[in-house]
């Protein structure tokens, strides 16, 4: 049902302040007890789904009914207290929005929270609920999961229902979620993805060269400890360079087939409306308008191709482990020209799961200079209940919570 909102004292800037929607968990199940967040995509019966930008938000109805997973939660005792501020219908990787502000990243301080799912990222890591809903297209997930230190899983492609949810492109399009602890992120894991979930181990590890380069070399080197005792834990691994002819070409037609299946989501409402958008997002709908039909049968061509090679290389029992971000959070109000080689670099290690579906989670297990880090597990699709469960023995493995 919904009640007034609980009073969340919220000097982070996570939430939205044009909302005040909240769901009061059923008592006596499994989440109970536990408060958590939802980005402001999801739908909220009798709410209006703001998806980050104010002219989206004035032309759309109050949503008739509430997402499939928030839904799912809520049933299972979790209350939730308020929607987060994501980046403009979810078309970025760091966090800062134009119309709402920046989220305030208390694990590093002054630096992005990380996008889109930035204020349900920016909540937990700061206390203000157990975990959060986001979404993870091209890296809204990980990113700000690494950026702020938590754990958090871009699931399966199409492992939880989309039901109420605003889409970007729908064949990458995942639901995901952020928390501070693994055993939580598990329970949670119990309930969004509807199975049991338990420690796991894999038969054997795959070190992604290809990716390990394109961190710096301090978040390399920050990571090398994790990988260590990891690879020691299984004791079956090997170095594998995932994509034989470089991961910028699956970077580059990932970027085609995301930006085309982008605009198409939301060709009909920019022309009718004429919405404000950020330079960036502007540039990336501008970019997106001009795809050819061509470049979408290249895309797709290397898509497959990506798909067979992991099926390969990363098989079922199979976990690859690579940096989540080629460097930690970059500062608040950087320009776009200064961020364009990280975003580069970024995109070309994010494009692994994104392009063939596969389960990706972080670990916050390191920093450099007092910034978080992460080191992402890849699993094969399917295969989410196992890599939450393999991320249970390594939390344990690697002294973390």
């Amino acid at each position: 049902m919904t009640i007034s909102r609980l009073a969340i004292e919220d000097h982070l800037g996570a939430f939205c302040k044009d909302s005040d929607a909240y769901l009061e968990g059923m008592p006596g199940g499994p989440l109970s007890g536990l408060i958590f967040a939802a980005k402001d995509i999801f739908d909220i019966a009798g709410h209006v789904t703001g998806g980050g930008n104010p002219d989206w938000k004035a032309t759309q109805s109050a949503a008739e009914s509430t997402a499939w997973v928030v839904q799912a939660l809520v049933d299972a005792g979790a209350s939730m207290v308020g929607k987060t501020i994501t980046d403009e219908l979810t078309r970025g990787i760091f966090g800062e929005n134009p119309h709402y502000g920046t989220p305030i990243n208390s694990a590093a301080p002054g630096r992005v929270p990380g996008g889109s799912s930035s204020g349900s990222a920016s909540a937990v890591a700061g206390g203000l609920v157990d975990f959060a809903l986001g979404s993870d297209t091209g890296g809204s997930v990980r990113v700000p999961s690494c950026f702020c230190g938590l754990y958090g899983l871009r699931p399966t492609h199409g492992r939880i229902p989309f039901s109420g949810f605003l889409i970007q492109a729908p064949s990458f399009d995942t639901i995901g979620w952020f928390a501070r602890n693994i055993d939580l992120f598990a329970r949670v894991g119990n309930v969004a993805l509807q199975t049991a979930i338990g420690p796991e181990r894999p038969r054997r590890m795959v070190i992604a060269e290809d990716a390990f380069e394109l961190a710096t070399p301090a978040v390399a080197e920050a990571l090398r400890p994790a990988v260590d005792a990891l690879t020691a834990m299984v004791g079956d691994y090997a170095t594998e360079r995932l994509a034989p002819n470089g991961l910028a070409e699956w970077s580059e037609h990932q970027q085609v087939l995301q930006g085309r299946e982008a605009w198409n989501s939301a060709r009909d409402w920019i022309e009718r409306v004429n919405p404000r958008f950020s330079f960036e997002v502007s540039d990336r709908y501008i970019t997106a308008r001009a795809i050819t039909d061509s470049q979408v049968e290249a895309g797709q061509i290397v898509r497959d191709a990506a798909i067979h090679r992991l099926d390969e290389v990363v098989p079922e029992g199979v976990i690859a482990c690579l940096p989540t971000t080629s460097e930690p959070a970059p500062p608040v109000g950087q320009s776009v020209t200064e961020r364009q080689d990280a975003r580069l670099r970024n995109s070309r290690m994010l494009c692994i799961a994104g392009l063939t579906g596969r389960p990706q989670l972080n670990l916050p297990v390191a920093s450099v200079d007092g910034l978080p880090v992460g080191l992402s597990l890849l699993g094969a699709r399917g295969e989410d209940e196992f890599l939450i469960g393999f991320a249970l023995e390594a939390a344990s493995a690697l002294g973390i919570q």
